[in-house]
C-alpha cells in the first residue's frame, strides 16, 4: 500500500472517501444497465467513455500510475482485442496513451529538468535511429509512404517511451513494483497458457483459429495446437516467458531472502514449462544463451558447478530419445540443419543479400511481410517474408539500417556490462544484470524471428533499457548522498 499511495496519492478526508463511494456505486449501476440493454458491448463502451477522461487526468497528474498502466496495457492488449468486446481499433489506444506519457513527460522536465537521461550512449543511438526512420519517408527506393505512416509508429515511435521511463523511474522502491507487476502477469500469462493445453481453448479462441485457415496451417502441427497464451501469436509468448525467467534467474543472485528465492526458482520453472507448448523453436535457444553470459559475468567456483549442472541437464533434454511432441520439437530447436523451415528461411536470406548491398536505405518501411503485401503487393519485397528482425531491418531500411539496429544492440548490451561492474549496490546490480541478460538474449532471438514487433516487448524493450542507466544513476545518488552524510558526521 506504501508503494501504490507514492505513486498514486489519494486523500484521506472523509468527503472524499464520501464522493468517491458515491461516484464508483453510480458508475456501476450505470454499467450495469447498459449491459441488460445493449449486451456487454455496450456497458463496456460506457465504462470505456465514463473512465478515459480520468484515466487521461491520472496518466498526465500521476506519471508513474501512466507507466504501469501502459506496462499492463501493452501486455494484455492482444488478449482483449480477442475477446471482441469493442469494435475499436485498439492498437491506436496504446499510440494516445505514449502520447500523453510524452506530453506528461515535457511538462515534468519543464518544471524539474533532468537532461543527464539524454547525456549517455543508448540516449544519442536511439535518438539517431528515430531521426533515421523519419527520414525513410524520403526514401526514393520506397513503394509506398502509407506504409511508411503505418510502421514508423512501432519502429521509432515506442522508442521515445525510453526517455520517459527513465525520467520517471527516479527510485528503486518504484522499480520493485515494476517488476512485481511484470512478474504478476507473466505468472498469468503462464497459467493461462496451461489452462489452453490441459483443458482447452474458449470457445471464442477456438472460433478465431477455426476462421482463419493459414493460422491453423501454422499452429497446428502434427495434430497439436501450438499455444499462445494472451499474447498475438506463439512467438511473443514464447519470447515473452524466456524474458520472464531471466528476470527471475538474475534476481536469484540478488541479496532476497530464501523464500523470495524459492518463489523465483518456482516461477521458472512455471514460465519455462509453459513455454514448450508454444511450439517455437527458436526461444528455446534464449535461456541458455542468457545462461552463457551469466556465467562469464560471474565466473567464480560456485558458478563452475552450477553452470556444470545446468550444462549437463541441458545435454541430457537435447539428446534424450523421445516420442514425446513438446519435447521432440525442443530437441529440434538445437539441430537447425534439420530443421526444413530453417533451410527455406536461410535460402530466402541469401537471395535477398544482393538487393541489400544495391539498396543501402531499403525498400522502404513496410514494405515487406504482411505489410508489404497490403500497401505494395506487386513490388518485389511485396512477397518477401522477412522471418527476422534483423533481415527485416536489413531489407525495409537497408544496411544502413541495419548498422544502426546492431549498434543498439552492442551499446545497450555494452553498457549494461560496464554498469553491472560499476553498480555497488546488490539489488540495483541484480536488476542491472536481469536488463543485460535480457536484452543479450532478444538480440541471438531477433535474428531467427521478428521478436520485437509485437506488444508486450516492443514497448519492454525500451524499459530494459531505461533501467540498465537508471540502476547506475539510482547507484551513484546513494553513494555520493553516503558520502554527504559522512561528512555531516
Amino acid at each position: 500500500m506504501k508503494i501504490l499511495s507514492s505513486i498514486f496519492p489519494y486523500s484521506k478526508s472523509k468527503t472524499t472517501k464520501f464522493v468517491s463511494i458515491v461516484a464508483a456505486l453510480l458508475i456501476s449501476i450505470l454499467v450495469s444497465l447498459s449491459i441488460t440493454i445493449f449486451g456487454i458491448a455496450g456497458g463496456a463502451a460506457i465504462l470505456l467513455i465514463i473512465t478515459t477522461p480520468v484515466v487521461i487526468f491520472c496518466i498526465l497528474k500521476y506519471p508513474k500510475f501512466g507507466l504501469i498502466f501502459f506496462m499492463f496495457m501493452a501486455y494484455f492488449l492482444m488478449f482483449i482485442i480477442s475477446l471482441n468486446l469493442i469494435n475499436f481499433p485498439l492498437g491506436t489506444l496504446m499510440d494516445g496513451l505514449l502520447l500523453l506519457l510524452l506530453i506528461g513527460f515535457f511538462i515534468d522536465q519543464k518544471i524539474s529538468p533532468n537532461w543527464k537521461i539524454f547525456n549517455n550512449s543508448i540516449a544519442i543511438i536511439i535518438i539517431i535511429w528515430v531521426l533515421y526512420n523519419i527520414i525513410e519517408v524520403i526514401n526514393p527506393g520506397a513503394q509506398s509512404r502509407v506504409a511508411w505512416i503505418y510502421t514508423i509508429r512501432a519502429l521509432a515511435g515506442v522508442m521515445l517511451s525510453y526517455f520517459v521511463f527513465t525520467y520517471q523511474i527516479n527510485s528503486i522502491s518504484f522499480i520493485r513494483l515494476i517488476i512485481k507487476v511484470w512478474l504478476v502477469m507473466s505468472v498469468f500469462a503462464a497459467l493461462y497458457a496451461l489452462k489452453q493445453e490441459f483443458f482447452g481453448f474458449f470457445a471464442f479462441e477456438q472460433r478465431s483459429l477455426d476462421s482463419n485457415p493459414l493460422a491453423a496451417g501454422l499452429l497446428f502441427i502434427d495434430g497439436h495446437w501450438r499455444k499462445s497464451s494472451i499474447f498475438a501469436d506463439p512467438i511473443s509468448f514464447s519470447y515473452n516467458m524466456n524474458v520472464s525467467s531471466i528476470l527471475c534467474i538474475s534476481l536469484m543472485f540478488g541479496p532476497f531472502s530464501k523464500t523470495k528465492k524459492v518463489i523465483l526458482m518456482c516461477m521458472v520453472a512455471l514460465f519455462t514449462f509453459s513455454m514448450l507448448f508454444s511450439g517455437t523453436r527458436a526461444s528455446y535457444v534464449l535461456l541458455p544463451v542468457a545462461m552463457g553470459l551469466l556465467f562469464v559475468l560471474n565466473l567464480n567456483y560456485k558458478m563452475i558447478v552450477v553452470g556444470g549442472l545446468f550444462a549437463f541437464c541441458f545435454s541430457i533434454a537435447v539428446f534424450i530419445p523421445t516420442s514425446n511432441y513438446t519435447l521432440y520439437r525442443f530437441q529440434t530447436a538445437f539441430k537447425p540443419s534439420e530443421d526444413a523451415s530453417y533451410n527455406v528461411r536461410k535460402a530466402n536470406q541469401k537471395k535477398i543479400q544482393p538487393y541489400i548491398r544495391s539498396h543501402p536505405m531499403g525498400g522502404g518501411l513496410g514494405s515487406s511481410g504482411a505489410s508489404g503485401a497490403k500497401f505494395s503487393p506487386y513490388s518485389y519485397l511485396g512477397q518477401f517474408p522477412p522471418d527476422s528482425g534483423f533481415i527485416r531491418a536489413a531489407v525495409e531500411q537497408g544496411w544502413i539500417g541495419l548498422v544502426l539496429l546492431c549498434s543498439l544492440f552492442f551499446i545497450a548490451i555494452s553498457s549494461g556490462i560496464n554498469n553491472y561492474f560499476k553498480i555497488k549496490d546488490p539489488e540495483l546490480k541484480s536488476y542491472c544484470l536481469a536488463m543485460t541478460l535480457i536484452l543479450f538474449a532478444l538480440c541471438i532471438g531477433n535474428f531467427p524471428q521478428e521478436g520485437l514487433i509485437q506488444f508486450p516487448l516492443n514497448i519492454y524493450f525500451c524499459l530494459f533499457m531505461a533501467l540498465i542507466n537508471v540502476t547506475l544513476f539510482l547507484d551513484q545518488k546513494k553513494s555520493n548522498n553516503q558520502v554527504i552524510s559522512a561528512r555531516e558526521c
